[in-house]
């Protein structure tokens, strides 16, 4: 329960930041983006808010990204498509708004792509269409719950 401790983010050799099911409060700091040894962030079925820092796309050595069932909102940030060594995006679940970003198309070692029960709206665009393909990615883990137009073939 409570925020994230800043302190948290002075310790740069991390490399799993797992405080899911918490009840943990407050936004995401752009500090995140101080912790470049992550590979894994797990903050689901959390309480919480505000938007995903742009200083995510930082964190180059990720391989698993879970912010589900929170409370997050804005958009997706473009510098998300820095992080090609993902494996796993999960944003399901959370009051995200506006357009799936092209960059997330670099993710070229995606094997689960969640991005259902938000907010998002416009085309799946053509990258991330060739994403789904080239990965056998599942499309209605993206269109589940959002206002998108299915762009893909």
């Amino acid at each position: 329960q409570g925020q994230l401790p800043i302190e948290i983010f002075n310790l740069i050799n991390l490399d799993s930041l797992i405080i899911a099911g918490t009840k943990l409060t407050g936004e995401i700091p752009p500090e995140i983006g101080n912790l470049t040894n992550l590979k894994r962030v797990n903050l689901s079925s959390n309480e919480l808010t505000g938007e995903i820092p742009p200083e995510i796309g930082n964190l180059t050595n990720l391989k698993r990204v879970k912010l589900s069932f929170n409370e997050l909102a804005g958009d997706i940030p473009p510098e998300i498509g820095n992080l090609t060594n993902l494996t796993e995006l999960n944003l399901s679940s959370n009051e995200l708004t506006g357009e799936i970003p092209a960059e997330i198309g670099n993710l070229i070692n995606l094997e689960d792509l969640r991005l259902y029960s938000n907010q998002l709206t416009g085309e799946i665009p053509q990258e991330v269409c060739n994403l789904i393909e080239s990965n056998f990615l599942y499309i209605d883990d993206i269109l589940d719950g959002n206002n998108l137009i299915n762009t893909c073939d």
